[in-house]
């Protein structure tokens, strides 16, 4: 039987690169869009409209929440929203990372991904 968790996987590619770049601290949308990138080194570019989109649903989901601390006001536009991974969020990260483990080790032991160093 699924948990909640497992029950929303597979995740789309752009929901679990968001759920990453909040897994270590809260992000406003511009930064995880910039954190996507690097973090693949321009693999994945989220545009404003995917990544807006996708954080409107996992707020729905409860997989992130918009959080209404702030930095302080010389350092940030007043117009930007900052969200934070939830606990459910950061479950369902782990399971969607688990369940790509599983994938990664079944194609492996067929000869279609490199073997561990």
């Amino acid at each position: 039987m699924k948990t909640e968790a497992e029950s929303l996987l597979p995740l789309p590619p752009a929901t679990f690169h968001i759920l990453v770049a909040l897994a270590d601290e809260d992000r406003h949308g511009y930064a995880v869009i910039k954190d996507v990138a690097t973090r693949t080194g321009g693999a994945l570019k989220l545009s404003p409209g995917t990544l807006y989109r996708s954080m409107d649903r996992m707020v729905q989901q409860g997989l992130i929440r918009e959080i209404s601390s702030r930095p302080a006001r010389d350092m940030d536009d007043g117009r930007r929203r900052y969200y934070r991974i939830t606990p459910f969020g950061r479950e369902v990260a782990m399971a969607e990372s688990g369940r790509l483990a599983q994938m990664l080790d079944l194609a492996r032991a067929k000869g279609l991904a490199p073997r561990k160093v």
